[in-house]
């Protein structure tokens, strides 16, 4: 019988080119399903809780897989580890339920953008932020993505090749924090549309520049017209922080460290 294997894993998505599967490899499933297929010593196929785009990092994002090899949780890990590239790595193994399901079990999923806000542009976090040349005005961002809350028809913030069947999603929490030149937005919802945050965040940065009033947020959104909205933004700054489960599944909680993200300037 098949067991149902969790794992919770990172990377850094600018050297890959996202994470679903393509023909000439060079993605994250690629690079996970070879190293867990080596540890099994037979085909693995994993399911993510969230696809992530090319240039996008993780901090905890999760999958499950099934296999009828008979391995301890240390090989799932260490072993599976071993056999990663330096940019990938598993943090946790957990054995679970056969209903549960990465993707279709998650209740909530978090995001953070960092942002460097200065007149130069990085060299040395080109892949790990997004950059604005002129000030910003945090308060005006914080009070356009107050209007951003709630339960809403997200289609202005949704890429034209998003294939989700309904864009309505519920955005449980939105925060913008400047640490000096670093601009941190944190969001929270039960399910994101393609590009959605990026959209949010370009969204945002045009209101924070003074190119729109904190009120064009709301605009917009009601508008469901994605034409009306700022152009998306970079994706190098975007990671996909934290996925929430219910407690029944006994997965670990996730230890973040609530500061900025660490980053080189």
């Amino acid at each position: 019988m098949a067991t149902r294997i969790a794992l919770g894993i990172e990377y850094d998505g600018s050297r890959f080119l996202g994470w679903q599967t393509q023909p000439g490899g060079g993605t994250v499933q690629d690079a996970l399903e070879a190293a867990l297929s080596g540890i099994a010593d037979a085909p693995v196929s994993v399911t993510c809780a969230g696809r992530t785009d090319r240039g996008v990092h993780a901090r905890g994002q999760v999958v499950h897989f099934d296999t009828g090899a008979e391995r301890p949780d240390s090989a799932w890990v260490r072993g599976v580890n071993a056999l990663l590239p330096e940019s990938v790595a598993v943090l946790w193994a957990r054995r679970v339920a056969g209903d549960f399901h990465a993707r279709y079990a998650a209740v909530a999923r978090s995001y953070r953008y960092l942002l460097l806000n200065r007149p130069v542009r990085p060299a040395l976090a080109a892949r790990y932020a997004g950059w604005y040349h002129a000030p910003l005005d945090v308060e005006a961002m914080r009070v356009a993505a107050a209007q951003l809350l709630g339960e809403h028809d997200f289609s202005a913030f949704r890429s034209a090749e998003c294939q989700a069947k309904s864009p309505v999603r519920r955005l449980h929490a939105i925060g913008v924090e400047r640490d000096g030149e670093r601009i941190e937005f944190s969001l929270r919802a039960n399910a994101w549309l393609q590009h959605m945050v990026r959209n949010i965040v370009g969204t945002l940065v045009h209101v924070g520049a003074g190119k729109q009033p904190p009120q064009w947020a709301k605009s917009v959104l009601e508008s469901r017209d994605r034409g009306l909205a700022a152009p998306t933004f970079a994706a190098e700054g975007l990671y996909l922080d934290e996925v929430e489960y219910e407690p029944r599944w006994n997965l670990p909680a996730a230890v973040r460290e609530r500061s900025l993200l660490p980053v080189v300037t």
